[in-house]
């Protein structure tokens, strides 16, 4: 019998939405919010009401009779750190969710509205691989000061998707294999998965790491205490340099990969420049991870949107090629891969996870 998936992915702007027929795509749509509709609301919470209205409404009109749905899911917030997964939104992670225990964010929306329409409709609602995904060694964790231990946030949804896809397009359990992931998009996360753990990764969020098309990645530490001290910029402002205004947009003044190409490729010496130690830079964070595996590295796996560039992996397979053998799936099917999640605990293929 097939099950039939109602898929929640809200951004800052946009609530995209997709149903499926197990993992075929029925129909899919990204409803746009316009600054003066988000405007409204004090706070991304308050915003529940206003999208869950568009979304059913939406399925009105594409004549999709919600009580056919089976599951429903949505995209994790920022919780507390978690090992990876599909979890059901139960009430403390509904909770934290609306708390904003690690920030106010638009994908907090995700499991509240999956939860909220799943108790409606009386079917389950889960959430799935969430961007704090922590499954760090210990030893990874310490960063040489003890009041800032290593965090992990990144594209733990896409990276995990793609490394069980590589593993079942070749007949290998993904807990059997030693992949170097390497997400290329606004931010750029390289994971080392060791055994079906995510076991290192850099913070894209608070700076480490590459540099990418709009974040800093890690920068000379003392020199950044200098400039907190130096009176020039609030703390906010700073803090948009390393994580907004950083990597290509602040060299470049663009935050497009496609953008520096056309420049470099044009003879723009300083784009040239910017695009090289980019992907040096990926090369050495790939690098360490190959470190960390002890050198036992089954493949290499290149996603995200800069991924669909012919130019960026072969610059790439020219640094690391040697590592291990290259798989490329560019883009990010972020609705497939929470649609995959609830799957695989609906079939009995893994349990849900209680938060």
């Amino acid at each position: 019998m097939s099950i039939k998936s109602l898929i929640i992915n809200p951004g800052s702007t946009s609530t995209k939405i997709g149903v499926f027929e197990d993992e075929t795509l029925l129909f899919e749509e990204t409803l746009r919010h316009s600054t003066e509709e988000i405007s409204r609301y004090a706070s991304i919470i308050d915003q529940k009401d206003f999208r869950k209205e568009i979304i059913l409404d939406f399925l009105k009109k594409k004549n999709c009779d919600i009580r056919s749905l089976d599951v429903i899911v949505g995209r994790g917030g920022l919780l507390k750190p978690i090992p990876g997964g599909t979890y059901a939104v139960s009430d403390a992670l509904l909770a934290d969710l609306k708390a904003g225990v690690q920030g106010q964010h638009a994908s907090n929306l995700g499991g509240i509205l999956a939860r909220e329409i799943g108790d409606e409709i009386g079917v389950p609602s889960y959430i799935v691989d969430p961007v704090v995904v922590d499954e760090l060694t210990d030893v990874a964790r310490l960063s040489g000061m003890p009041e800032l231990p290593r965090r992990s946030i990144f594209h733990a949804l896409n990276q995990r998707a793609v490394a069980r896809r590589f593993a079942k397009e070749n007949g290998f359990a993904y807990e059997e294999l030693n992949l170097i992931v390497i997400h290329m998009g606004g931010g750029v996360s390289v994971g080392a998965h060791q055994k079906g753990r995510i076991v290192d990764v850099n913070n894209i969020l608070d700076g480490e790491g590459a540099f990418s098309p709009e974040r800093a990645g890690t920068v000379p530490v003392g020199d950044l205490i200098k400039l907190c001290f130096s009176g020039k910029y609030t703390e906010k402002e700073l803090y948009k340099k390393i994580c907004g205004n950083g990597g290509f947009n602040g060299y470049l003044g663009t935050n497009s990969a496609q953008e520096v190409q056309k420049r470099a490729e044009a003879g723009d010496a300083q784009a040239a420049l910017v695009l090289d130690a980019f992907y040096y830079q990926i090369a050495k964070d790939a690098g360490a991870m190959a470190a960390v595996l002890d050198g036992k590295v089954d493949q290499i796996i290149l996603t995200g949107g800069i991924a669909y560039s012919p130019l960026t992996r072969e610059k790439l397979y020219e640094k690391i090629g040697w590592i291990a053998p290259f798989t490329v799936y560019p883009g990010e099917d972020e609705l497939l891969a929470l649609a995959q999640g609830g799957l695989r605990v609906l079939r009995g293929e893994e349990a849900a996870k209680e938060y």
